[in-house]
């Protein structure tokens, strides 16, 4: 499997051989998530957890969600590039205040967020 690095130089080789890359400034970017992200949003208005989970069971569906997933990732990926954030370093380092802020033990006994 791929690191986010490599998916990073990935994605960045794609958009340089296109000359897209005028285009990918961290504002142009974060509406692209906004965008994506309302177009992923779209397959589960309206439905319950349920019926998502049961319409994902369908190999179209599934490739639809897939791909808009994907576009987020992809626009996060590019946003964090121009930016200069280590996307790698950013998680993890969100992922250790979120241990300390919401320790396991806590939780375990029934306290809720």
């Amino acid at each position: 499997m791929a690191t986010i690095k490599e998916l990073t130089q990935k994605i960045v080789k794609f958009r340089d051989e296109r000359e897209w890359k005028q285009y990918h400034t961290p504002k142009n970017l974060a509406i692209s998530i906004a965008v994506e992200l309302g177009e992923l949003l779209e397959h589960f208005q309206w439905d319950t957890n349920e019926e998502i989970l049961e319409k994902i069971k369908d190999r179209k569906v599934r490739e639809e969600l897939e791909d808009e997933i994907a576009d987020v990732a992809i626009y996060i990926m590019l946003l964090a590039n121009e930016l200069n954030i280590d996307l790698e370093r950013a998680i993890l380092k969100k992922l250790k205040k979120n241990e300390e802020k919401y320790p396991v033990k806590k939780f375990k006994e029934g306290e809720r967020i």
